[in-house]
This record gives structure tokens, C-alpha cells and sequence, in this order.
């Protein structure tokens, strides 16, 4: 099963070029980084993966001195974005959640989508996710999942590549070319052998996108998974977001009807 891609070493969306992930290097890597850059550093060293992370392993990971990370670490315990376990290692804490819903393309938006998502997961009973564009990443903010459904490598808070996942191919279509020569600019991550790797393919495949206003997947992001997805817009017809259905049934794209239908009137809630 694939793993969901980490945000990149820089450019948008991703972590400042000094971090040094996976680097005992801490003398060097330490020396000329701003206090900012080396707490963001530590908040970014938990991952889906890693969740949980004693001290030593903050450092190795960031490439700080003991003694820097201990005093960053306690001041961010003490203000609140990191909890200490019983164990001694630390998660991330509530006051970085507490912060993220007044972003006004997480709690609000989820508030909107969720009766609309419910209905849509009780029509289908499969996977049903709400994802928005961050950086060169699709950001699941929500799902709803199916018992006994096709597996799937998303989960909210986790991302998903934009050419290889219906949200993602969504956001990407209604982006602009700048995002798109960034997407491709390194090569595009082969996840199954159906997966979209030429750029020139992924150009039609999101013309097609926004000529039919869905984006139809087929075994791309991992192998017997089918998604269909179509945008959320807000009041100036901007996609500001991706509603998707996940299932295992080849005959997904037959849900299109109901995932539009489903989008626009989240996107009515939403002003449109």
C-alpha cells in the first residue's frame, strides 16, 4: 500500500530548506537557524508515522543540539503545541488544533460538508473524504468511512498526491499552470501501474477535468480503488475545495451524479 507523500524539503507547502531531516549533523545545521525556524522544525518532525517522538529522536531528526531542542521543547509544551506523554516523549498538543479550526478552510467548511457528506456515505456506504488544496498536496480535512470498504491510504490530516487522487486531480485542474509546472517539474510518483506519469497525459486527463466538472480515478493512488470527486466552490466560482466517494467497485464513476449534486450543495452552503 503506498504512503501518503510528506510535504517536500522546500517550496510551497513545505518545510524551510534548513531543516535537516535525518541528520545527526547538528553542530552544522544548528548554527545560523532563526529560533522561528527551529521550533517549526520540531512541530514538523511528527508525521502520521511518527506521532510520537521522544527528545533524542527530535534531534536526530531536525538536527539540533540537545540542549536547544530541550529548551524549545519546553517552551512549546508550555505554551501549549506540544504534550508530554507519561513515557517522557511528546505529541503534538491541542492548542496547534484549537488553532486550526478558525482556518476558515477547516472547521467552517467541515461544518458546511458534513450533513451533505453523511447523506452522500449513507447513499454509498463507502469512503467519503473532503479535501482542500495545500500546497502542492491535497489536505484531507474530513472523511467518513465505510466498514468493510476497500482500504485506502488517506485519513484526515494526511495527504495525497495532486495527480494521482480524484481531490487532488480536482484541485490541480482548477489551480492554474503555475501549480501544474511545479507538480511536474521533478517527475510525478508512480503509486500503481495505472498511475498517470506523464505530464502531457495529466494535462488532458484535467482538461477533461474541468470539461465535465468530475475527476473519474481508477486504481492510481492504490490497486482496487476506484474514486470519483468533483469540486466545492465558493461565492466567486472558485474551487475551494474536493468532495470525493472511495470504493472498490469498478462501477464507481456511476456515482457521479450523486457526488455533483453532493458538491453543489455544499458549495450553496458555502455562498455559491
Amino acid at each position: 500500500m503506498p504512503v501518503l507523500r510528506r510535504r517536500p524539503e522546500n517550496g510551497r507547502g513545505g518545510r524551510p530548506a534548513t531543516t535537516a531531516k535525518g541528520t545527526d549533523t547538528a553542530n552544522s545545521t544548528d548554527r545560523g537557524r532563526t529560533v522561528t525556524s527551529r521550533a517549526l522544525a520540531i512541530l514538523d518532525a511528527f508525521t502520521q508515522e511518527h506521532p510520537e517522538l521522544p527528545l533524542a529522536q527530535i534531534c536526530r531528526l531536525t538536527g539540533l543540539r540537545h540542549a536547544t531542542a530541550h529548551r524549545l521543547v519546553g517552551e512549546l509544551t508550555a505554551w501549549g503545541a506540544l504534550e508530554r506523554l507519561p513515557s517522557g516523549s511528546y505529541v503534538i498538543g491541542l492548542r496547534l488544533w484549537e488553532l486550526g479550526t478558525l482556518n476558515p478552510r477547516g472547521l467552517p467548511l467541515r461544518v458546511r460538508a458534513m450533513p451533505i457528506m453523511e447523506d452522500l456515505h449513507a447513499a454509498t456506504r463507502q469512503h467519503v473524504q473532503l479535501a482542500v488544496l495545500d500546497g502542492t498536496d491535497a489536505l484531507v480535512v474530513e472523511k467518513i468511512s465505510a466498514a468493510g470498504a476497500v482500504p485506502v491510504v488517506s485519513q484526515v490530516g494526511g495527504r495525497l498526491p495532486l495527480h494521482a487522487s480524484a481531490v487532488g486531480q480536482v484541485l490541480l485542474a482548477h489551480a492554474g499552470e503555475d501549480l501544474f509546472t511545479e507538480v511536474v517539474r521533478d517527475g510525478l510518483a508512480r503509486f500503481t501501474p495505472r498511475t498517470v506519469t506523464d505530464p502531457a497525459t495529466l494535462r488532458l486527463t484535467l482538461a477533461e477535468c474541468r470539461r465535465t466538472g468530475v475527476a473519474v480515478v481508477r486504481e492510481e493512488m492504490s490497486g482496487d480503488a476506484y474514486s470519483v470527486a468533483a469540486p466545492i466552490t465558493d461565492t466567486k466560482g472558485r474551487a475551494v475545495a474536493a468532495l470525493s466517494v472511495v470504493g472498490a467497485d469498478a462501477r464507481t464513476h456511476l456515482l457521479v451524479p450523486a457526488v455533483v449534486l453532493a458538491g453543489r450543495g455544499i458549495s450553496r452552503g458555502l455562498g455559491a
